[in-house]
């Protein structure tokens, strides 16, 4: 697997984007956090000391040689929202934009985004020179997050979809999200047919796969280039935190993109 270490930082980047693109997904290792956020949580709002995770995002920063100034993220509420960012994000504001989807043609600043069992995606339009980050769990799949940052991208850059490069990161796998029938309701309403394709059942339980879902989302919106990590973050607890794995006490583990 494509796992790279610098200064204590390890990380994970995929294959599919190229060299004038800084990615990668932070796996919680290297960091400054005390139990049950050990080590390297980027998560302001589980607990951890602010000193912490400023430090760790810090961390997380200079492990990739991008400034922690450049940092543009958001507040994550499990919508399809988008964000066009123009301009950095400074770490010390407290109020800031409510959204799951971050895109910029802006090569100062960097994407930013946490993570603790949703799906992180990632988005390189290289004709364009566009990128954008997703945040997507079961909520965001259903509202189709990965399909309106595609779409958004179209629209606002003029991206052709089957030139786009996209990621699927981490995130809990199909063997471990056990889902309701509030949940199984949701998907079918909007995944309809395809709808027997994204769920598993064991022992009488059912399971949403999330990874297939929001390749799905992407390939619908035209996209074909699409590298899918199949990492589940329940089953790997020493590199990622999982929030239904560790019952809700944990931190969260970063990720990042931004043109170089």
């Amino acid at each position: 697997m494509p796992f790279s270490k610098n200064n204590g930082i390890r990380f994970y980047q995929f294959e599919i984007f190229p060299d004038n693109i800084t990615q990668a997904v932070f796996t919680r290792q290297g960091g400054v956090s005390p139990d049950p956020w050990k080590s390297l949580n980027v998560g302001g709002s589980v607990g951890d000391d602010l000193n912490h995770v400023r430090e760790n995002r810090i961390r997380s920063f200079k492990a990739l040689g991008r400034a922690p100034e450049s940092i543009h993220d958001v507040w994550q509420v499990h919508s399809a929202d988008v964000v066009y960012a123009t301009e950095p994000r400074r770490m010390e504001e407290r109020h800031w934009n409510k959204a799951d989807i971050i895109l910029t043609d802006n090569p100062d600043l960097t994407l930013f985004m946490r993570f603790a069992d949703c799906t992180p995606i990632l988005l390189f339009d290289p004709r364009r020179l566009v990128i954008g980050i997703v945040h997507s769990g079961w909520l965001g799949t259903v509202r189709g997050a990965a399909r309106v940052a595609v779409k958004a991208m179209v629209a606002r850059f003029g991206t052709n979809p089957a030139d786009l490069l996209a990621a699927v990161g981490p995130s809990i796998g199909p063997d471990h999200y056990e889902v309701g029938d509030d949940v199984i309701a949701q998907v079918k309403s909007v995944f309809d047919e395809d709808t027997p394709s994204l769920f598993e059942q064991n022992g009488g339980r059912t399971y949403f796969n999330l990874w297939a879902a929001n390749r799905l989302l992407l390939e619908k919106t035209g996209v074909v280039q699409i590298e899918v990590a199949q990492i589940c973050t329940a089953c790997n607890p020493t590199d990622w935190f999982s929030h239904r794995g560790e019952k809700g006490k944990t931190g969260r583990f970063g990720a990042m993109i931004a043109l170089t």
